[in-house]
Parts: C-alpha cells; structure tokens; sequence
C-alpha cells in the first residue's frame, strides 16, 4: 500500500501535539499493512465525503483517506471527530 499525504494534511499533522503524531505513526503502520485492520475502524463515510474513508487515530482524533485503486490512499485530513463532522 502505497500512502500519500495532500498538503491539508500535512498542515494539520504539524498543529497536532507530540503524542498524537506518535500514536498516527504507530496507525499508519497498522494501515499499510492491512488497512481493515478492526483496530483502524475504518470506515466510509456519509454525505457529501461518500467518497472518503476514515479510520480512528485515538479517541477523538480521525484521519480522513480517499483510496486510489487498490493499492495506494490519499489522506486529507486529521483532526477531532467533531471538527471533522461538521
């Protein structure tokens, strides 16, 4: 699986404090090696991101993805459910 980071996503992984980086790296690995992993709870969302997937970093924080083909994801976004969801 090939990861991908659009420029969104990079901005808001800097804000993001030392320990969610950290947590976020450990989920990546997790999601390159088999991103239905039930620890991800990856999942498609509704509206108008049914296009996109999420998958749980800790608690609160998501990281938002769009597949490309089968073998490669774009991620988007990364912050708190409710920021996201809005």
């Amino acid at each position: 699986m090939k990861i991908f980071f659009h420029r969104n996503f990079k901005k808001q992984f800097k804000k993001l404090k030392d320990g969610e980086k950290r947590k976020f790296r450990e989920k990546i690995k997790l999601f390159v090696n088999n991103p239905f992993n039930p620890i991800l709870n990856n999942h498609q969302l509704h509206g108008k991101r049914k296009d996109y997937r999420s998958i749980n970093v800790t608690g609160d924080l998501r990281a938002v993805f769009k597949s490309i083909g089968n073998d490669a994801a774009i991620f988007i976004a990364i912050d708190s459910h409710s920021n996201l969801y809005l």
